[in-house]
């Protein structure tokens, strides 16, 4: 009972969520580690299931957990990507350096862009003290 409970759990939860509840899939497997419940959904859907900031897939997965716990079981969902996603790349580390290193360098770029406008105006500046106050009246 508590075997398809989990399951049938998670599918009437994510079929009340997404705008195609019939192309909705689970598939349960049991090992070491407890039970794993894989959820395919329509592409179109992902966002739906997984929701912003990953706040509805992190909801579900907590009432997974409280579920499990009532049957001394250890629930996780694994929400299968679609193939042809473009969903947004994982980072890696190779990819943080490189985007700390172009920050630096556009800082620098923009602190030379200001120290050359300030060197600017106090040229300007030193231009008009040379110019004698009583032609200016």
């Amino acid at each position: 009972m508590a075997e398809v409970q989990d399951q049938e759990f998670v599918e009437m939860i994510v079929k009340a969520i997404v705008e195609n509840p019939d192309k909705v899939k689970t598939e349960r497997s049991v090992d070491e580690r407890g039970v794993l419940i894989e959820l395919t959904v329509d592409p179109e859907d992902m966002g739906k299931i997984i929701g912003k900031e990953g706040k509805t897939a992190k909801s579900i997965r907590t009432l997974l957990r409280v579920l499990g716990a009532k049957s001394n079981a250890r629930v996780n969902l694994k929400i299968v990507e679609p193939e042809g996603s473009t969903g947004p790349t994982r980072r890696t580390e190779y990819n943080d350096e490189e985007s700390k290193s172009e920050k630096v360098e556009g800082l620098s770029e923009e602190k030379s862009e200001d120290k050359a406008e300030k060197d600017e105006v106090k040229e300007d500046k030193a231009d008009d003290d040379d110019v004698p106050t009583d032609v200016l009246a």
